[in-house]
């Protein structure tokens, strides 16, 4: 089996129970969509198994050490630079979680910013049609981490521009 086929069953089995916020559908089509934008824009094997694995150490019972010991140190590497600080009782604030998220991306490779690129474009028109009241603390947020994006593949960080310019028009419609 090659690295994507299991990375896409990993994160199957791994998301099995979860479904998504707004929608209510499976999980795993976020994962997919991630991976499946990937793919459009010409990454690597690699970075399309982890576009499909970027989610489960923020979401299940899933460990870096996990990933490292199922995919290697690369694609762990990888998921390692996606995984936004948790939020816990008596833990960093939200602005302060998303300034050491931000501090995390700006370094982070060209895999793993290209695919918060394609994350970005796949929650963004979900989250403004669904939650609109959230999108206006959520769009700021990934206006943000855009602007750090600079070693992101060109194609899938402008689609991410636009998507978030389309976004923000809505909102403010």
């Amino acid at each position: 089996m090659n690295i994507v086929d299991k990375a896409r069953k990993f994160a199957e089995r791994a998301h099995a129970t979860q479904a998504r916020k707004y929608t209510g559908e499976k999980y795993f089509v976020h994962l997919h969509e991630v991976a499946e934008l990937c793919r459009q824009f010409g990454l690597g094997k690699t970075a399309i198994a982890a576009a499909y694995l970027h989610d489960t150490v923020e979401d299940q019972p899933v460990t870096h050490q996990d990933l490292e010991r199922e995919f290697g140190r690369e694609i762990a590497g990888i998921v390692r630079e996606l995984t936004d600080v948790p939020a816990v009782p008596g833990g960093p604030t939200r602005k302060q979680r998303k300034a050491m998220d931000l501090a995390r991306l700006e370094a982070a490779g060209a895999d793993a910013q290209s695919i918060k690129c394609a994350d970005l474009i796949s929650n963004t028109s979900s989250i403004v049609r669904h939650d609109p009241h959230f999108a206006r603390t959520y769009l700021p947020e990934k206006r943000a981490a855009l602007t750090v994006l600079t070693r992101a593949n060109t194609g899938l960080h402008a689609l991410a521009w636009l998507r978030l310019l389309e976004a923000e028009k809505q909102l403010d419609a």
